[in-house]
């Protein structure tokens, strides 16, 4: 009972928070906050797990834009309308090596992550990470459906 109770003021922390958040346009910070909050919740993570864990979790985080910047600005500089065969391949060469290095990059920092916290908690994360952003892209759908009627 006592866990249906945290679990369930954790999804309402979260859509509220959430909704906050797009009331503030392009505000990444209370994204990271709420995502902080709620992977904090979700994992259990106890005040020394935390303090291990959001250094790591950030590291990876960084990680995982940079790659995501650096192949944003690739795509830029193509007009997918008009790509010839060649730029075809290297483009498609180029997202398998994008896709090989996300997954060697999350493999690395899992490993980290599961030396602070364990195997279970660190799957869990995984998990929560996919729960997160479907979370995410609901508000923002819902929203955008309410502001359209």
């Amino acid at each position: 009972m006592k866990n249906k109770i945290q679990t369930l003021i954790t999804i309402l922390v979260f859509f509220i928070g959430t909704t906050f958040f797009y009331g503030q346009r392009n505000d990444w910070e209370k994204i990271k906050s709420l995502k902080v909050a709620f992977f904090t919740e979700q994992l259990e993570l106890s005040s020394n797990e935390a303090k291990s864990f959001w250094p790591i979790y950030d590291e990876f985080e960084k990680e995982l834009h940079k790659l995501y910047d650096d192949r944003r600005d690739l795509k830029r500089k193509y007009d997918y309308n008009n790509l010839s065969e060649e730029d075809s391949k290297h483009l498609l060469e180029t997202y398998i090596e994008f896709e090989k290095e996300k997954v060697d990059i999350t493999k690395t920092y899992y490993a980290k992550i599961s030396k602070v916290l364990n195997y279970r908690k660190t799957y869990k994360l995984a998990r929560l990470e996919e729960d997160f952003k479907r979370r995410l892209i609901r508000e923002y759908r819902d929203k955008h459906k309410k502001g359209k009627q």
